[in-house]
């Protein structure tokens, strides 16, 4: 799922008051990371993650991998922080709405 620029933007919303709930270190993306971000995905939809000064990988390189490992979205990068969002596949369990993005009628 691609998310638009309203998406992004209402998820950057959300997120702002969110608490960091992933680090990243020097060990990097490790398996027990991914497990970790998988499992605050799979109760929330969305989390904050923070690259710490000891790791290897930039905020930009570790959202990207962390995002690719979790089929997660890359929803912004800023500084040392950067924040993913994953849909639940079941409409019960979704925390999160999503406004809907409409469609731009044409001209002739």
């Amino acid at each position: 799922m691609e998310l638009t620029s309203k998406q992004r933007a209402q998820l950057r919303g959300i997120a702002n008051s969110l608490d960091t709930i992933v680090q990243i270190g020097k060990d990097g993306i490790s398996g027990n990371l991914v497990k970790q971000a998988n499992d605050a995905l799979e109760a929330r939809e969305i989390i904050k993650c923070k690259v710490l000064e000891n790791s290897m990988l930039t905020a930009r390189e570790a959202c990207a991998e962390l995002a690719k490992l979790t089929r997660s979205e890359e929803v912004q990068v800023i500084g040392t922080k950067f924040v993913l969002y994953r849909q639940h596949y079941d409409k019960s369990r979704r925390k999160i709405e999503l406004v809907k993005d409409r469609a731009k009628k044409k001209t002739l």
